[in-house]
Order: C-alpha cells, then structure tokens, then sequence
C-alpha cells in the first residue's frame, strides 16, 4: 500500500514538474516572441524566435513570412523594386557606426517635363529602366534605393575618385528607348564622403541633400557636401525662423529711393525697398530673405506687411502735402494669388489712398514664367487703377510679340545694361535701341542704377521719362525723404533747366 501511494505520489511529482516546465518554456517562447514583435514595431532588424515545439512552428512560420512582406511593403519601392527611404535607413543602421565609403545621390533634372510630355505611364517605364542602369553599373554600389520621385541613392563602401563619379554620370545619361521612343536626361550627383563626415543616419542624409541642392544652385553636374553648408544652411533657418519675430519687433523696415522725372526736373516718384537689421545677423539683402520667404510659404505674410506699411506711409505723405507716386515690387508667388487685386484694391480703400499713385512692378523675368495667367492678373490690377511696370526690363528674355500686348505703363531698363556705357559705343547703342523701343510700344521708360552727370545727360537725349540712382538721390527712410523732398525738386529742377 504504501508503495503503491509513493508511485502515485512520484507520478504526480513528475506531471506538475512537466507542467512547469512546459508554462515556463511556453512563457518564455511567448516573452522572445513579444520582445521580437517589439524589434519590428522599433524597426529593427531581427526576428528571431527558437522554439522546439513542433506545435508552435505553424505560427513561429507565418509570424516570420508576415514580418517579411512586411518589411517588403513598407522598405520597397513598388515601382522599381528598390529600397526606399526607410529601407536605406535600415541597411545604414545595421552597418552603423560607418567612418568609410561614400554616399552619391542622383536626380534626374526636370524628370516632371517626361511625365507633362509623354504622361505618367511612360514616366513610369524610364524611372525602371533607370533603377535597371543603375544596378548594372560597372562600379558596383553595394545598395541603392529610390528616395523620391527622381532621386536615387547609392552607397559605395570605398570612395570614389572625380574621375569615377563623372563616368558613373556619363553612363546614367546614356541615351534610353522607351516604346520605341529615343530619349535623353540630365542628373545632377551630390556627394558625401563618409571618411570625412560621418555621423548619424539623419545627418548623413541631410548633408547629402545640401550637396545635391549645392550642385543645383551651382548649376554643376557634380557637388561634394562641405563643412560650410552646414553654416549656410543655419543661416537660412535662423532666417526663416527669425521673420515672423522680426516684423512683430520692427526689425524689418521700408526705405524710399527717389526717381527724377527728366521733364520736369522734379522727383515725382519713390521706389518702395525692403531692409532687414537681423538682431544677430546684420542687415540682411532682401536678395537673400526674399527667395528664402517664397519657398517657404511666407511671402504672403512679408507682402501683405509691406503693402500697409506703404500704404500707410502713403497716405501719411498725401496729409503732409507731398505727392509722389509709390512703386511696390511683386513677387512671382503674390502674381499667382487669383484675388490679388481684390486685396489691393480693399487695402487702398482702407488707407483712403488713390490708386493712381501707386505703381506695381512686375520683374520681367517673372512675367515670363507664366505669360497668360500674369496678363490676367495685370488686367485686373489695372482694372482697379492702379499703375504697371516691368522691372528689370531686357533681362527676362521676353517676346517682343507679347509685349506689345503687355497692359503696362513703364518699362525699367536694368542697371546691368549701365556697366560698360561710358567705355562701350555698342554697350550705349544696346541702352539707346532699348529705350527706343520701349518707346515706340507706348511705355515710359526709366533707366535704374545711374550714377554720374555725363550717365544722366546722354539718357536725357535718348528721350529717357526717368532715371533712378544713386547720383540722384540713394535710398532714404520715410523721415529723411520728408526733409530731402523740397531740396531734390528744388535743386535738380535748376540743375535741368539750366542745361537743356
């Protein structure tokens, strides 16, 4: 009897024993296949799950394939194939930390004119045969993915020389045949080479970025990433950021150059200017903030301040008793707001300021982006009264078929036309021909950047309406052009007078 309960007893011993150890190897395969989830959820790279029992093996199985197409879906470009960006980010962290090797991203220029020309189908076969080239390199990358539209990016483990990355263009830009339609691009290489600048993955990229935007900017096939790009593009931040900030604080400020009306003698007309004294940047070009404010969606902002501040000067002026017309420079973003003349034409109404008095100035070169639209907006702003001219009159390339048709008032002949006109007969006939041109076309004419009498005489002869520059008068704030209006008329009006 006693023998018979040690056995029972033994026996349930080794069941509860059994039991045990299968919980704690259940909760231990359920603790690794928790923890492995967690790893793909992070991103990384492992999905490993060691079980031996053969039971769990169908879900160990489909948990593994189900993890595959997902990295495949979400790491693929479906298009080509390629790694995308999050599957280059993968296969950088895996090889992390890297000090060697380079980093070369193409970009196929104006790729978006393929799709407009032939449609997005044919798009579609370049971009793959693209990839295709590109894998079949002679210099092999170890990977490649597909950033963005356009963009490719490989990754070479030992770097390149010049030599090799110009052939590595060249033969990307060997001649395609896409349904049986011959067809040529042009890329741009930005590089990074991690022997020199080596970081994390994010900064890696960012500074890949700046050298292809470099080689852009530059107009180069080919630009290497530069510890100074990180600084220019700081500036450019501190820039952004700073703008909204600025207005409020009244950092940014207007000045007025006056112009001389030939005729008369006298100053009729300003030309509104944009100024920023950064708090710690300086005084900062409008060149440089103005670019910066349209590509990033702020130069509505920055137009509309400029707008009341004229405004309110303007009106301001009229009390005082002085009469001048204001010029307002537009940007190429303001000229494709469909209710910018809506919004003039409330803001004069707002300032009780006469719309004759201001004149709009359209850069000729950003007329010509998009001619039919700009004329449309040109109709309208002119339909509320206010005036039109092109700024930068010869630079922009335009039509002379369109500009007869132009609902414009002035023309202003750049001062680059200005810099050989004293040592140059044919730098003077090209000024000379331009004015009589404009003239013939029913457009006054004012001639910018002159700086000397003998300047000012022979553009009196060639029938000039105005001038502006600083032999004249140099900008001024809105305070100073109150005192130095009296003496401009008074002054030049003789000056005039007595030499013609």
């Amino acid at each position: 009897m006693n023998y018979l309960l040690i056995t029972v007893l033994f026996m349930i011993v080794i069941m509860l024993c059994t039991i045990a150890c299968l919980h704690w190897r259940q909760h231990r395969f359920i603790k690794q296949l928790t923890h492995s989830l967690e790893l793909q959820l992070l991103n990384q790279d492992s999905f490993n799950i060691d079980s031996p029992s053969k039971s769990l093996k169908p879900l160990i199985n489909v948990l593994h394939h189900l993890h595959q197409s997902s990295l495949f879906s979400t790491e693929r470009d479906k298009l080509t194939g390629l790694a995308n960006r999050v599957g280059f980010k993968r296969k950088m962290l895996s090889k992390m930390p890297i000090s060697e090797g380079m980093l070369v991203l193409v970009d196929i220029r104006q790729f978006r004119f393929v799709n407009d020309l032939f449609g997005f189908l044919f798009g579609d076969k370049l971009l793959k045969a693209f990839a295709k080239r590109i894998d079949n390199l002679n210099c092999k990358a170890q990977f490649i993915s597909r950033m963005n539209g356009n963009e490719f990016l490989l990754f070479f483990q030992q770097p390149l020389t010049i030599e090799q990355l110009q052939t590595i263009k060249n033969d990307l830009q060997s001649p395609f045949e896409i349904e049986q339609q011959p067809i040529s691009i042009k890329m741009q290489l930005g590089v990074l080479s991690l022997n020199e600048h080596h970081a994390d993955v994010s900064l890696m990229l960012r500074r890949l970025d700046l050298a292809l935007k470099k080689a852009k900017a530059l107009k180069q096939p080919i630009a290497f990433y530069d510890q100074d790009d990180d600084k220019a593009q700081y500036r450019e931040l501190l820039i952004i950021n700073g703008l909204p900030k600025g207005l409020k604080q009244g950092q940014l400020f207007m000045v007025f150059q006056p112009k001389l009306d030939i005729k008369s003698g006298r100053c009729k007309q300003v030309e509104a200017l944009i100024r920023w004294q950064h708090e710690g940047l300086g005084l900062i070009s409008p060149n440089e903030f103005i670019p910066l404010a349209e590509q990033t969606g702020m130069i509505d902002i920055l137009s509309s301040w400029v707008l009341d501040n004229v405004l309110a000067q303007q009106a301001k002026w009229r009390n005082m008793g002085v009469y001048v017309n204001v010029a307002i420079n537009l940007s190429s973003t303001d000229l494709d707001n469909p209710n910018l003349a809506a919004d003039v034409a409330t803001k004069l109404s707002q300032y009780l300021v006469p719309a004759e008095t201001i004149t709009i100035e359209i850069t000729e070169s950003v007329l010509m982006k998009s001619l039919e639209q700009t004329i449309v907006t040109l109709n309208q702003l002119r339909d509320i009264g206010v005036k039109l001219a092109i700024d930068d009159f010869g630079t922009g390339h335009s039509s002379l078929a369109y500009l007869r048709h132009l609902p414009v008032d002035e023309v202003k002949i750049d001062k680059a036309f200005l810099d050989e006109f004293e040592t140059s007969h044919a730098a003077k006939q090209i000024v000379k021909t331009s004015i009589e041109l404009a003239k013939n076309l029913g457009f006054e004419v004012t001639v910018e950047g002159v700086e000397s009498k003998s300047v000012l005489d022979a553009l009196h002869l060639f029938g000039v309406d105005t001038i502006q520059g600083d032999y004249f008068a140099k900008p001024s704030t809105a305070s100073e052009f109150e005192h130095l209006y009296p003496q401009l008329n008074y002054q030049q009006h003789n000056h005039l007078q007595h030499n013609h």
